[in-house]
């Protein structure tokens, strides 16, 4: 089903909806972020491309990745894990911006999380039909820590589940600027993205970038 309660306007004003205990909705709480998350993100990709990684299985991601922070995912034959080093450059993955810090720690103290203090962003660039199947975020070591998801660009639906894949998942309309936190009783729950549809946005063009914060060490 989908969460018809929540709107996608940009013009509207900023929103805090709960979602389900430990999972909240801040509609446009990146907006005033906008412009520094932007030119920060032009630096990053500079030095540390998106590409588009192959799962163990050997599918290759729809979704182009990065990251930033002292740690970086990745996933290869080898599994799923957060590295040092980017194996695409064999350098650090870059630094994460004060910016990038700040917004994750305003997000995460918004929906009811304190001392949030990210060391990895996962950057994942969503084009027309990409996707993100149902999963769990469980390759971070402190499960007490939330995850803050920014969306910037193309609009998405959200899939936020339950503890299991088989549970019925809440369809959440996401726009330019909105965060969704969750941590505590739901930092487990499955999620995902429906296919991506195809549009313009202003700023982005033909896509959608999505920021991930997580305690990953």
């Amino acid at each position: 089903m989908t969460l018809d309660l929540f709107s996608a306007d940009e013009d509207a004003l900023p929103s805090h909806e709960v979602i389900c205990p430990g999972a909240v909705l801040l509609r446009r709480f990146a907006l005033p972020h906008e412009a520094n998350i932007l030119q920060a993100l032009h630096s990053i990709l500079a030095s540390a491309p998106l590409r588009h990684m192959h799962t163990p299985g050997g599918f290759r991601m729809s979704v182009a990745m990065s990251s930033c922070g002292t740690l970086g995912w990745v996933t290869d034959p080898h599994g799923y894990r957060y590295t040092r080093i980017n194996p695409e450059n064999n350098q650090p993955w870059p630094a994460m911006p004060a910016g990038f810090l700040q917004l994750a720690h305003a997000a995460a103290l918004a929906a009811g999380f304190t001392d949030f203090v990210p060391d990895a962003c996962l950057i994942n660039r969503y084009e027309p039909d990409a996707r993100m199947s149902l999963h769990q975020d469980k390759n971070e070591r402190d499960f007490s820590q939330p995850i803050v998801s920014v969306s910037l660009g193309l609009p998405a639906v959200f899939q936020f589940g339950g503890m299991q894949r088989s549970d019925a998942a809440v369809r959440i309309p996401l726009g330019h600027g909105d965060i969704v936190v969750w941590g505590g009783p739901s930092r487990l729950r499955f999620h995902g993205v429906l296919p991506l549809k195809a549009g313009q946005h202003p700023l982005l063009g033909a896509q959608r970038i999505n920021l991930t914060f997580r305690k990953a060490g």
